[in-house]
């Protein structure tokens, strides 16, 4: 057993006198003489739990209630267990002979959920100075249950050598050494939960009754209906949302689709103007081209009309220097021959 069993607990879910004489639920021989006349009594039906005439009520509404003062009345307990619910029955156990009071009760509440609360809240509590103990109806809901006046019962003190274990008080401890199975089979004794074990902060719960399992599912029926029924809204509105999405999606690419036609036909139109606007441009620049070569032509062809002009002018006037030079010169001859 591994070390972290060592703070681990059990509890009894049926009664077994060897067993509860045993601190960690697993010893195959009784103890003292108590655990072998309770187990004399379980096993030749000496003790019916149903037979008390006095125990009435329903027993899953019901609260073993220990460790009472002697001096604590049935009203001083009613005030106090009303704390946690409608009390409808109370019965205070007394001695047949004295009439004194024996030290426990019984506290009948109006629900189980009341009875739960009480077992829940109102242990250890105090009334009259005394801590008491709340446990369950184990006479009548636990099975194979022997009463603690014939050598069974739960809990105990030390000074009387007779401790039970698997109560709430009490728990069985994770046992340490190796479990003997096949004994325990053999003497019909549960053996421990291994790997289900409990601390001892955990408040053991109480056998539920069928009613109430039944309202149990119940309520786990609708509350599964009614998330089902949240589900398929969730998936209708999904649904409504994916069609409203996938529609407006639609809508969207046709309107992008028109766009990009009605586009096409601006571009279309654009195109053609930006064509037109090309045409006419390259048009112009080349009449622009062809009137500025024409230009130049005429500009070139004047400039050589006036070249060649001046070139006759400048041709005319050296003719005429020189025959004025001939003339000048002829002049002289014929003076210098005068004189």
């Amino acid at each position: 057993m591994s070390g972290n069993n060592i703070n681990s607990v059990f509890y009894a879910g049926s009664y077994h006198p060897i067993q509860a004489g045993s601190i960690d639920g697993t010893d195959i021989h009784p103890h003292d003489n108590a655990i072998c006349r309770a187990l004399l009594c379980s096993s030749a039906g000496l003790y019916d739990p149903l037979g008390d005439p006095k125990a009435i009520g329903d027993p899953h509404c019901t609260v073993f209630v220990g460790r009472l003062s002697h001096f604590t009345s049935e009203d001083t307990l009613r005030k106090a267990m009303s704390k946690y619910g409608r009390v409808k029955n109370l019965r205070l156990v007394r001695d047949i002979v004295t009439g004194a009071s024996r030290g426990y009760a019984f506290v009948e509440y109006e629900t189980e959920r009341e009875m739960r609360r009480a077992y829940e809240d109102a242990h250890h509590s105090i009334i009259d100075d005394h801590q008491i103990l709340v446990d369950y109806n184990r006479q009548q809901l636990m099975p194979g249950w022997i009463p603690r006046r014939l050598g069974g019962g739960l809990g105990g003190k030390k000074e009387s050598g007779q401790l039970r274990f698997g109560g709430r008080e009490r728990p069985f401890r994770a046992p340490l050494r190796p479990i003997p199975f096949d004994e325990l089979k053999r003497l019909g004794i549960p053996p421990p939960p291994e790997g289900r074990y409990m601390s001892r902060f955990q408040v053991p719960s109480p056998p539920r009754s069928k009613r109430c399992s039944i309202e149990k599912e119940e309520n786990t029926r609708s509350r599964s209906w009614k998330h089902s029924e949240e589900r398929t809204n969730k998936s209708s509105t999904m649904e409504k949302e994916e069609k409203h999405y996938r529609s407006s999606l639609e809508k969207e690419e046709s309107h992008r689709k028109s766009s990009m036609e009605k586009g096409g036909r601006k571009r279309s139109f654009v195109d053609r103007e930006e064509s037109h606007y090309k045409r006419s441009t390259t048009e112009g620049e080349e009449r622009s081209r062809s009137h500025k070569r024409s230009s130049t032509d005429k500009e070139e062809s004047s400039h050589q009309r006036r070249s060649s002009k001046d070139k006759e002018k400048h041709s005319h006037h050296g003719h005429s220097k020189r025959s004025r030079r001939r003339e000048r010169s002829s002049n002289g001859e014929d003076h210098y021959t005068d004189y």
